[in-house]
């Protein structure tokens, strides 16, 4: 049985926007990375918690306005910036 055109259409825009997010997620890390040497250099810690809260409140407010579920934005934001935090340890230790 052959894939039907609408589910390869579909699948095809699927793969775009793969593209886009590990381009997007690339550039992000690339703007942190030189925030975690910027805090490096003037000794500031590598976690700032006000700002994180933040960040958090307004991606939850940006996934309702879209549609997508903030519990899931919260958890995927979480993540990327306890990898940013990690990043940016790294940084101070070296």
């Amino acid at each position: 049985m052959s894939t039907p055109p609408e589910l390869l259409r579909l699948r095809k825009s699927i793969d775009n926007i793969d593209a886009a997010l590990i381009h997007l997620l690339a550039e992000r890390f690339n703007c942190t990375q030189q925030v975690g040497v910027l805090k490096a250099e003037l000794g500031l810690p590598a976690a700032d918690k006000s700002r994180e809260e933040r960040q958090v409140a307004r991606l939850r407010d940006l996934a309702e306005e879209s549609g997508l579920d903030p519990v899931f934005a919260e958890k995927f934001l979480n993540f990327v910036i306890a990898e940013v935090i990690h990043h940016h340890e790294r940084i101070a230790e070296s």
